[in-house]
């Protein structure tokens, strides 16, 4: 289980702690790269910054979709650690939730997980 804290609009991959094993996930998604996760009890989909213009790699995420105004509120709370975790699709909860959340089903989610 990994924790952070909420302190930016972004999460800053250093800034995880205790699951070294989403650190490096994110760590080697390309820029612009989505990825679901779970943060704080709520499941969104987040982006990998892209890499600066001087090529220099910017390991945090972003949030995008809905996801946007769900961290944009969890702001008000500043300083709080959250549990942050990547969706597992075998978790029976989650299985569930596919259904109904259709946001997830684009041409673009397709392209991005194609062969994952």
């Amino acid at each position: 289980m990994g924790y952070t804290v909420i302190r930016d609009n972004a999460i800053w991959v250093k800034s995880i702690e205790g699951n070294e094993a989403l650190r490096r996930r994110l760590v080697d998604l390309p820029g612009g790269a989505a990825i679901d996760l779970v943060v704080d009890g709520r499941i969104g989909r987040w982006e990998k910054m892209r890499d600066g213009r001087d090529g220099r790699r910017t390991d945090g995420i972003k949030p995008i979709g809905p996801m946007r105004e769900t961290w944009t509120a969890l702001q008000a709370e500043r300083g709080r650690i959250v549990e942050i975790n990547e969706v597992d699709p075998d978790e029976p909860y989650y299985a569930a939730l596919g259904a109904t959340l259709t946001e997830w089903d684009t041409p673009e989610d397709d392209e991005a997980y194609r062969g994952l």
